[in-house]
């Protein structure tokens, strides 16, 4: 007789409980963005510095390395990686993000990174709310959005030999769409993941932000090709 509100007490329970791992995720996601968004802006703040960056190609490859291991040790290994170690690694590899984006005020205006990062919070803001509340399965969806990324990687790479500026943009079009599609499908997963307990929550909410991050950085990317006004 009372199984119905056991049931719907169980419904509002998982539901509280899966906004709380959101709100550490976002909560994450956002440090993650501000150690970004503050490093970046000091090391342009230096010209020094940015030089130094700029004129050591090796250096500067070298830590676009580390991006790269960072993001591999995290998405392989986080079921053996200590909480600790995998909350570090994260905030290492958002400070070194800030260390490369900075070279994005050599190459656009401020004003333009500022305008394409009010633009980009809002359309991620939507898709990740749109991926949060849909009732449909967005798993085809995002083997196709994971097909276009692999597409846009290899057509940039093309394009380090065509100089092409017109592929560019064409590449980052897509790329949007891309984005925004892996951003809802991402927090669709992310719900699951959570539902399964496939590891403690703060792992879990380690990789949430990681996965969310890349999404909005690469976002970012996309729509400052398009949207950037380029220095003189």
């Amino acid at each position: 007789m009372y199984r119905p509100y056991n049931d719907e007490l169980t419904s509002r329970t998982v539901a509280l409980d899966v906004s709380g791992f959101f709100r550490g995720v976002f909560t994450w996601m956002f440090l993650g963005l501000l150690f970004t968004g503050v490093i970046s802006y000091l090391v342009a703040s230096n010209d020094s510095i940015l030089r130094f960056i700029l004129s050591n190609p090796i250096l500067f490859y070298g830590i676009i390395a580390l991006q790269f291991a960072a993001v591999i040790t995290l998405s392989a290994a986080i079921t053996k990686l200590p909480a600790e170690v995998a909350e570090f690694i994260f905030i290492l590899y958002s400070t070194l993000t800030g260390v490369t984006f900075s070279t994005l005020f050599v190459i656009y205006t401020s004003s333009s990174i500022a305008s394409t990062f009010f633009v980009t919070a809002i359309s991620f803001g939507v898709m990740a709310l749109l991926g949060y509340t849909t009732k449909a399965d967005l798993t085809k969806m995002g083997t196709f959005m994971m097909a276009g990324l692999i597409a846009i990687i290899i057509g940039f790479i093309i394009n380090i030999f065509l100089h092409s500026s017109a592929l560019v943009l064409l590449l980052s079009v897509v790329g949007v769409i891309v984005f925004l599609g892996l951003t809802a499908y991402d927090m669709q997963k992310l719900k699951k993941i959570y539902a399964a307990g496939l590891f403690d929550e703060r792992k879990e909410t380690v990789l949430g932000a990681l996965t969310l991050y890349l999404d909005f950085i690469n976002l970012f990317l996309m729509l400052l090709n398009i949207m950037g006004n380029r220095r003189d």
